[in-house]
């Protein structure tokens, strides 16, 4: 893990020692993977313009939220199927989480339960929760959420569907995994991985256990929560769900200004801009693309949180300075617990760290509260089209 300097040379140690559909189920995102890319492209288009002189011997780069300290302005993103990619790998996420004193999101579909989570890795814990159709099912897991004492409920509202993952069709991939003449060859190819899946049985879903089983028509596969996600939720529903949840809740999903008046009036905490990781609609605007309106919608009246694309810490830093409370890390410590478990996230962690660190003393501002629109130049793109224009 030391040789991995970047998130990418991270996401390359997850690559070497996995077989490929296994690493592409989460690496991928939807059809031409348009948003996906677009989403780390965003924050390429952003140029940073510094402010000399000023003293940065000593950077600040904690923050608050809800009132809370982190350790950084990051929180740990919701991703599902982890323990498939490193057994115990949702828990290896909490428990550095928890030493870097950020909040850990744990995903309906992780392979570890909401108790075990819980009595690993006490710390900062949010319960993101897909609307299931099967609401007695959701609300036993809202009600277990509340008793194993989780600060926030996650409710994410972009996924009515499932997105069509042509990864995952190409590679023949399903949960739980089947061998088949797509993927044997692949399997084959990791054994340290295969050999421990097969002699220790691969690990399961506790939240989804004894849900439908993904669909054997390929044209249609989804995941197990996309399949038994409820497309009726709506914004009634989310008033129940504010009514039922005694504590914070944060809406995960928005892009659209339009939308936030009518969720802030739910009574929601906070609201994440986010497009699924490019892994539900393609050619969605990048999330970075999308922050700056949502911020003018909100108007200081709750946090606004962003995750998609961040693979630096520079990315932080202009995700801060476009008026985000912080940032959720998908990816980026995804590609940290596959490539080396909890070493891995540690390493990512590290290098988001260091990075910002680096970036808020290179651009002049010792503490988030320095980090604004005056430290960021108008892209390129931009200014060649108002020239042209002129």
């Amino acid at each position: 893990m030391n040789d991995c300097y970047s998130i990418e040379r991270l996401r390359e140690a997850a690559r070497s020692r996995l077989p490929r559909g296994v690493f592409d189920f989460y690496d991928g995102g939807a059809e031409d993977e348009v948003t996906l890319t677009d989403n780390c492209d965003a924050f390429q288009r952003v140029r940073l313009s510094p402010r000399v002189l000023r003293n940065v011997a000593h950077v600040d780069m904690s923050a608050q939220l809800f009132g809370l300290p982190m350790g950084l302005p990051i929180a740990i993103a919701p991703t599902g199927a982890v323990g498939f990619g490193w057994r115990g790998g949702d828990v290896a996420l909490a428990q550095a989480a928890a030493k870097y004193g950020i909040p850990y999101t744990l995903s309906t579909s992780a392979t570890a339960s909401i108790e075990e989570i819980a009595d690993k890795a006490p710390g900062r814990l949010w319960f993101q929760a897909y609307i299931l159709q099967d609401k007695a099912r959701l609300n036993a897991l809202i009600d277990r959420a509340e008793a194993a004492g989780y600060e926030a409920l996650v409710i994410t509202v972009d996924l009515p569907v499932g997105g069509k993952r042509e990864r995952d069709l190409l590679n023949g991939l399903s949960f739980p995994m089947k061998l088949g003449y797509k993927n044997i060859g692949q399997f084959v190819r990791k054994p340290f991985w295969s050999l421990d899946m097969l002699l220790r049985k691969p690990p399961f879903m506790p939240s989804l256990q004894g849900l439908a089983s993904l669909q054997t028509d390929k044209t249609k596969m989804q995941g197990v929560a996309g399949m038994n996600y409820d497309p009726a939720f709506d914004l009634t529903a989310l008033r129940a769900l504010r009514d039922r949840w005694p504590r914070k809740l944060i809406v995960k999903g928005i892009v659209n200004p339009l939308d936030v008046d009518a969720i802030l009036d739910v009574g929601v905490d906070a609201l994440v801009v986010s497009n699924h990781g490019g892994r539900q609609l393609d050619t969605g605007v990048a999330t970075l693309d999308a922050l700056p309106g949502i911020v003018r919608a909100v108007n200081n009246r709750v946090p606004v949180l962003i995750d998609g694309g961040i693979r630096r810490g520079s990315d932080v830093f202009k995700a801060l300075a476009l008026g985000a409370s912080g940032v959720l890390s998908g990816r980026a410590t995804l590609f940290g617990v596959l490539g080396g478990g909890y070493h891995g996230v540690d390493r990512a962690l590290a290098i988001l760290g260091d990075e910002l660190r680096r970036t808020m003393q290179l651009c002049g501002t010792p503490t988030l509260a320095d980090i604004d629109s005056s430290v960021l130049a108008q892209p390129t793109s931009n200014r060649g089209k108002e020239e042209a224009a002129i």
